[in-house]
């Protein structure tokens, strides 16, 4: 027989997946549910808009340059033992090429805040990808600009932009960052961003230093109150070259349980089972996946430079072949009863 508690914690779940808001207890209390109910529910509110599809993303870590000094990531500006390098704009071309005939239809440009790609530069290198693949969605992911820069590269062709808020709260969020970085600034260009036009993500590390469930629940509200079209979480992996280098790594459990929240909260989000959940368990991005996650993101960068991407420690896939990703990530896909879908793999507007 079950117990009342367990009883008490399904009809909750029942609640947020009727009403996709939760009380802030309400909200706590699932954040520490260890009945996978929870997963049940978000798999299946995501297989009713999404299939069993897997939407897959071409990853390309363009440059390892960061002018940023950020507490938790090894690429840090004040971390002298990172190794930097740049890609130049025909490196980023070819990886498109290749990219594309693998079947990837989306390309995501992810790199630190590197001052070298100037505005003119990425206008470029959006475009000429958008006149060579018109076809397939371009993401950006190159953390806070201007209101002018993101317009301008959205009319060079970038359809959607990733820029994590890494927390809502803004205690938290400044004993995670420098003084000149604001919490305030990082939300404010997510509105701009979706002002323009962007299909948005946002998102945050679970167990990050300092971070308490009352954290996360402003980070739900927040994304509530937002309305991305994408978020992106994953644990937080502690990186050597840090100030948080001792700190304890992510929880599995409690990443799932966000990820199915976030199903929940917001039933048509594209959500990813990140590299990071790859990398804290063997299995995490599968886990992710019957968790409600619906987005894989290979990578496409040159195999001489992915070692050097390094925003935590022990990193996996830094040195397959893209096409030994994808082959390796479809069997694995596969293997829990899902497909990995060749197509823009767009967001589906959603009305309950």
């Amino acid at each position: 027989m079950e117990t009342l508690l367990n009883i008490d914690i399904k009809e909750t779940i029942d609640k947020l997946e009727d009403l996709q808001t939760l009380s802030r207890e309400e909200f706590i209390e699932l954040l520490a549910c260890e009945d996978d109910y929870l997963f049940e529910r978000a798999r299946f509110t995501a297989q009713k808009i999404y299939g069993n599809q897997i939407f897959m993303r071409g990853l390309i870590e363009f440059t390892s340059y960061c002018k940023n000094d950020c507490f938790y990531c090894g690429l840090r500006a004040g971390n002298v033992n990172a190794q930097r390098y740049r890609l130049s704009k025909q490196q980023i071309l070819e990886c498109c090429e290749k990219g594309h005939a693998l079947g990837f239809r989306t390309f995501v440009l992810q790199g630190g805040e590197d001052p070298f790609y100037t505005d003119d530069i990425m206008v470029e290198i959006v475009s000429e990808i958008r006149a060579a693949h018109g076809d397939c969605a371009i993401t950006l992911s190159i953390g806070e600009r201007s209101f002018e820069s993101y317009e301008r590269l959205f009319k060079a062709g970038a359809d959607r932009y990733l820029l994590r808020h890494e927390t809502a709260n803004e205690q938290h969020y400044a004993l995670l960052h420098p003084q000149k970085m604001s919490c305030a600034n990082r939300k404010k260009c997510l509105y701009e961003l979706k002002e323009i036009g962007y299909q948005v993500g946002c998102g945050f590390m679970v167990g990050s230093p300092n971070q308490t469930l009352d954290n996360i629940v402003d980070d739900l509200f927040f994304i509530k109150d937002l309305k991305p079209q994408m978020v992106g979480i994953g644990p937080f992996l502690p990186h050597s070259d840090t100030p948080f280098k001792n700190d304890t790594p992510g929880n599995l459990r409690l990443t799932l349980n966000i990820l199915a929240i976030l199903r929940l909260l917001q039933p048509n989000l594209l959500i990813p089972a990140t590299t990071a959940l790859g990398t804290l368990d063997f299995q995490g991005r599968e886990l992710g996946i019957l968790a409600g996650a619906n987005v894989v993101m290979p990578n496409l960068s040159p195999v001489d430079v992915r070692s050097k991407y390094l925003l935590y420690d022990n990193k996996i896939c830094t040195g397959d072949e893209a096409a030994e990703c994808v082959a390796c990530m479809q069997r694995r896909i596969q293997s829990i009863g899902y497909e990995i879908v060749v197509s823009r793999g767009d967001w589906r507007g959603y009305t309950s």
